[in-house]
């Protein structure tokens, strides 16, 4: 993948180590703020500033459906 993702938020389905390892297995790169290098921020349910900064960088928002395509999982 060689994608740098950023977590928001309560995801549904894993816990945060859970979708780290995901993505980095899929050779992903996961950071904790948002920045232009952000490739994607995974959405989960009261995502809050990360979501703002994403939007005002137009680095895409996706949910986990969309993290688990990416990562070759969905």
């Amino acid at each position: 993948a060689g994608k740098t993702f950023v977590l928001t938020g309560t995801l549904a389905k894993y816990t945060r180590d859970e979708a780290k390892k995901m993505i980095e297995d899929a050779g992903g790169k996961v950071t904790g703020s948002v920045s232009k290098k952000t490739d994607y921020v995974v959405a989960g349910s009261d995502a809050g500033s990360k979501l703002d900064k994403a939007k005002e960088l137009g680095v895409p928002a996706i949910d986990e459906k969309e993290m688990e395509k990416l990562v070759g999982r969905g």
